[in-house]
């Protein structure tokens, strides 16, 4: 026991936890109450699907897919006796057990405040790792943030709390999750459609200043006929990035060869026409 006074810190910290809630009990077979009081949400206005009350709770219903870098769980949010709605939880993993040969590249041209955490980073130590994971997720939730503001078919970032994001989950009321394109055998005039689609969606990044950074048929879903972009924690800033425009010429590359192989016109599916297109939105030219 110390005696003397309290200091102005020791304070607050006790009026802090004497206006502490008492945590209240889970309804039954609930994992957690709503996350939807902490962390980062989702761009103005939130959608009317999305269940934002306070007593809200999670159930978490499975695994959706495994990564390298993050898991992705689906999730429902409801109020007991009310409304639901199904998010994607993606949790990026301890920095301690994921993989970092591919980062550096995506890294250039994002800065952190302090040289410290620059350095941590650089050097891979534990602290480092940590705080890559944590960049990743508030790269992808701000990205997500900017593209859906934009009008760009990605899913609706709903909230960042730590290294978790919480997303729109594009599939079936039933928990069934929307293909991606490369399970896909699109018939010719679907072909074409969706290549028209990308299009736009690419065009829309390159307006923001953004490539994909690693775009393949394996990250762009299929939901209700509209093509969706998903996995973008490593958006490549055209103009920070030294290597924006060799990661944008690759990106279309690799996307355009899909397409190619299934059948797409190759003229109209040119990848260096689309590079130089985007490359036109996204004033580099």
């Amino acid at each position: 026991m110390r005696r003397g006074r309290l200091t102005e810190e020791e304070r607050e910290r006790l009026a802090a936890l004497r206006d502490e809630p008492v945590p209240q009990p889970l309804p039954d077979d609930a994992d957690r109450w709503s996350t939807w009081d902490t962390g980062e949400r989702g761009p103005r206005p939130h959608p009317r699907w999305l269940v934002t009350e306070l007593a809200a709770v999670d159930h978490e219903l499975g695994v959706l897919k495994t990564g390298k870098e993050a898991d992705v769980h689906l999730l429902r949010r409801s109020i007991p006796g009310g409304n639901s709605c199904l998010l994607a939880a993606k949790r990026y993993r301890d920095g301690d057990h994921r993989m970092f040969q591919r980062d550096a590249g995506y890294l250039e041209g994002r800065r952190m405040r302090k040289s410290r955490e620059m350095r941590a980073m650089r050097q891979r130590t534990s602290f480092g790792r940590g705080m890559i994971a944590q960049q990743w997720a508030v790269a992808e939730f701000g990205v997500l943030s900017a593209l859906w503001a934009a009008g760009a078919p990605v899913p609706y970032p709903v909230q960042r709390v730590g290294t978790e994001v919480l997303l729109e989950f594009l599939g079936t009321p039933d928990g069934t999750a929307a293909p991606r394109l490369a399970a896909l055998r699109p018939e010719p005039d679907e072909l074409d459609e969706l290549w028209s689609q990308l299009v736009e969606a690419l065009v829309v990044l390159a307006e923001q200043g953004l490539t994909h950074g690693d775009l393949s048929a394996y990250n762009v879903l299929v939901h209700e006929g509209q093509l969706m972009l998903i996995d973008l924690p490593q958006a490549v800033d055209l103009v920070a990035n030294p290597q924006g425009v060799t990661y944008l010429r690759r990106d279309v590359h690799n996307i355009a060869d899909w397409f190619r192989a299934r059948g797409a016109d190759e003229h109209r599916t040119d990848p260096e026409e689309l590079t130089i297109l985007l490359a036109t939105a996204g004033n580099l030219m």
